[in-house]
């Protein structure tokens, strides 16, 4: 038997039909059962497909025909009118609920058709369908939710095909596209969903992200051989409220001011973005010196230094006998904590061979390095795995951000603001309301705390000065990402040899708004990046008072 439960008081009524099973208009399980040698056998059999049916294991299922059955159809045909059928009537859940001799009591869960429960036996055909019929469907879209912003104005609205991007909205750049899908994948998706060929999606930016809330649910008709077997109506989702604040959206659009890169705003301790200008999580390059709140956080941890650890004043570092240059060539060195300030290549390379390519890469990793990433279609950041990494001098690169360590700036926003929450991690969201990200613990409390102490040292007297505010304690991190080779001897870097960073919060102990910039072949974080990053903070300081 097969019924329709439906959640609407005018659909509650219950339709019956014989039924062979799933696979829809195929009589190949006609003589499932026949050729067993012992009258439990049936029975045996039957308890046995229907546990490999509980677990979509249809290469079991098919194993358990009989020869001729299976003479008459391959396990490539099987599997296909299995799968088929469930993406028709959008399953998403079989489950066997009992067996009764030859007979099973099968629950389908469906997206958009209720539950159907299904009486099968081996001997007949899905619902009213003769030999050869088809199960089939007739279903609509509903029209595309909005998007909105953090405070609730539109962002973007209108139907599937004809998107409208509010006037003048700081959000413009990230709202994306959404476009017919082409991949057979894709396709295949979109059927398994319920909806019709030739709906659009969401493919990029704000639209791909939040694709599965403002699409809706699809209504329409289930068929067995042209008998509607179940109905249901097209619903409407509600206008999403995303987690972006056009306040700070437009502080880093501007800060961005038409340049090549990203910049990502987030709000502490929750793992709300609240602005993506450019390329802020879509194309990940080396994050340069940034990198170096790792490096510290691992070293830190592992004993292998302290704030007051003194170290030689060098231009360079040599690693396996290859000079590994400061930025420009510049000597520093002195204390860890003045180390960390001035950014120095020369004490942070030789500490991450010190650190171990081990420790390194899983801490990298508890950062939320070589991770999907929390928000669809964000680029991955990403670096070797530690049996990988290579020679002393590739860790060595890899603990200064550079070497094959790649990164997005929201990526970045996400290792400070773990400096920023006491040492633990929260996944990056684009909802408003989605409840508060699951902390990940990274690191101590007092790890991060003396963490945020060498970033606090950068921007009072160190390469990030540019994005002090005053009246504010900002605790920041620049990067110079060398694009050619940090290795040999250098001489005075060039604006497009180099990638400028910056990850900040603001204000320290209590922080209100974190931020990260990359400029792309635009010179040194310090006079490029620092300076983008502050109108952010100060924009983040005034929307997020508390």
């Amino acid at each position: 038997m097969i019924s329709l439960e439906r959640s609407t008081p005018a659909a509650r009524r219950h339709l019956a039909v014989r039924v062979l099973g799933v696979a829809a208009g195929i009589a190949f399980l006609v003589g499932l059962v026949i050729g067993s040698v012992t009258p439990s056998g049936p029975e045996r059999v039957t308890r046995d497909f229907g546990r490999a049916w509980d677990r979509g294991d249809y290469g079991a299922m098919y194993s358990m025909l009989t020869p001729a059955a299976k003479k008459r159809v391959s396990e490539a045909t099987f599997r296909a009118a299995y799968s088929t059928a469930a993406s028709t009537a959008t399953a998403t859940d079989v489950r066997v609920a009992k067996v009764h001799g030859t007979r099973l009591a099968v629950v389908f869960r469906t997206r958009i058709f209720g539950d159907l429960r299904v009486d099968w036996g081996p001997n007949m055909v899905f619902p009213g369908l003769t030999p050869g019929a088809a199960l089939t469907r007739k279903t609509q879209a509903p029209r595309r939710a909005a998007i909105l912003s953090r405070n609730g104005h539109t962002i973007v609205s209108g139907p599937a095909s004809a998107r409208a991007v509010a006037s003048g909205s700081p959000a413009s750049s990230i709202v994306g596209t959404v476009t017919v899908p082409t991949s057979p994948a894709d396709q295949a998706r979109q059927y398994a969903l319920g909806f019709p060929p030739g709906t659009p999606v969401g493919t990029t930016g704000l639209e791909r992200a939040l694709d599965p809330l403002v699409t809706g649910r699809p209504g329409g008709e289930l068929l067995a051989g042209g008998k509607r077997v179940a109905a249901s109506s097209p619903q409407r989702a509600h206008a999403v409220r995303s987690s972006i604040d056009l306040r700070i959206q437009s502080a880093a659009v501007q800060a961005l001011a038409g340049r090549l890169g990203g910049i990502a705003a987030l709000d502490p301790g929750t793992g709300r973005i609240r602005a993506l200008a450019g390329v802020a999580f879509s194309a990940p390059q080396p994050p340069g010196s940034t990198f170096k709140m790792i490096t510290a956080t691992a070293a830190l941890e592992a004993k292998a230094v302290k704030t007051s650890s003194t170290f030689p004043v060098e231009t360079h570092a040599v690693i396996d006998g290859v000079s590994l240059s400061n930025a420009n060539g510049e000597s520093c060195g002195g204390t860890f904590a003045e180390s960390f300030a001035e950014s120095c290549n020369s004490v942070f390379a030789p500490l991450g061979v010190k650190v171990g390519a081990k420790r390194l890469v899983g801490m990298a990793e508890r950062f939320g390095f070589n991770e999907t990433p929390s928000v669809p279609g964000a680029a991955p950041s990403t670096l070797p795995a530690a049996d990988q990494v290579g020679s002393p001098l590739a860790v060595g690169s890899t603990a200064i951000g550079q070497g094959k360590v790649l990164a997005t700036p929201l990526e970045m926003a996400v290792v400070a603001d773990t400096i920023a929450s006491h040492g633990i991690r929260h996944r990056p969201t684009l909802l408003e309301h989605g409840g508060k990200s699951r902390g990940i613990p990274v690191t101590s409390k007092r790890v991060a705390r003396t963490v945020e102490e060498l970033m606090v040292g950068v921007v009072q007297h160190g390469t990030g000065t540019s994005a002090a505010i005053p009246g504010v304690s900002v605790a920041g991190k620049t990067g110079t990402a060398e694009l050619g080779s940090t290795v040999g001897p250098t001489g005075s870097q060039t604006s497009g040899d180099t990638d400028a960073w910056f990850a900040a919060f603001a204000p320290t102990r209590k922080p209100r708004i974190v931020a990260a910039a990359l400029f792309v072949k635009a010179g040194a974080g310090g006079q490029t990046a620092a300076p983008a990053v502050r109108p952010v903070l100060i924009t983040g300081l005034s929307a997020n008072k508390r």
